[in-house]
């Protein structure tokens, strides 16, 4: 099973630094107008696929051949449901991507300046919680959890600008709907950290957190299986 195990964290770690990779190229093209970067992205999304159901399958072997029990049941559970986030990334960097493609030939109508500073949150977050996966870090995950707040405020902030120029000038229409779109997908991908960080969470005490009860949660012992 050792090598099962193994040969597991190496998929996920390949899974975890593919998605960090397609978060940074979306925001480089978006920022350089790289038509050519953004289209590489959208193509790496077959290889993020192809890990899921390789992820998939090593799992259900796993499950089948050696019935592991109580944490080891939980490191395994939790990879099958990680794996699913990693691959919704994939799709939201490429949903990031086609629109860069679309609005690529269509002027600026704002400096990009803090959907740089989402994507760069995000791929902390996500960093984070792979990391913690792997060290089996309780007070990591909650870290990233925490962090989710600040990229909803960036959101909100972006949309709250983006709509005033769609107020002054309908000749923006295009770029400012294409901005929202590509924020609220940054938004999104922080959402799938901080469920990778819930699930590691879990994984760790066996308790199941969402919606910040995992406040109620930091004040105990950190014990582990």
């Amino acid at each position: 099973m050792r090598e099962e195990y193994g040969k597991l964290r190496e998929l996920i770690a390949r899974m975890g630094s593919l998605a960090e990779e397609m978060i940074q190229g979306a925001i480089t093209s978006l920022v350089e107008g790289d038509i050519d970067l953004a289209r590489s992205i959208i193509e790496k999304d077959e290889t993020m696929d192809r890990l899921d159901v390789e992820v998939d399958e090593l799992c259900l072997k796993i499950l089948a051949l050696y019935e592991p029990k109580a944490v080891d049941l939980r490191y395994v559970v939790t990879a099958l449901r990680i794996i699913n986030d990693l691959e919704r990334i994939g799709d939201h960097c490429v949903n990031i991507c086609e629109e860069v493609v679309e609005i690529s030939k269509l002027p600026r109508i704002k400096p990009y300046i803090d959907l740089p500073r989402m994507a760069e949150h995000t791929r902390g977050m996500l960093r984070d919680a792979v990391e913690a996966y792997f060290s089996r870090d309780i007070s990591l995950a909650v870290d990233v959890m925490k962090r989710d707040n600040f990229v909803d405020d960036l959101n909100n902030q972006v949309i709250r600008e983006l709509l005033t120029y769609l107020v002054e000038d309908l000749k923006k229409t295009k770029v400012a709907i294409s901005l929202m779109f590509i924020s609220n997908n940054f938004e999104r991908i922080a959402d799938h950290a901080t469920n990778i960080a819930e699930l590691v969470y879990f994984m760790v005490r066996g308790k199941i957190v969402r919606h910040s009860i995992w406040e109620k949660e930091e004040g105990e012992e950190d014990t582990r299986d």
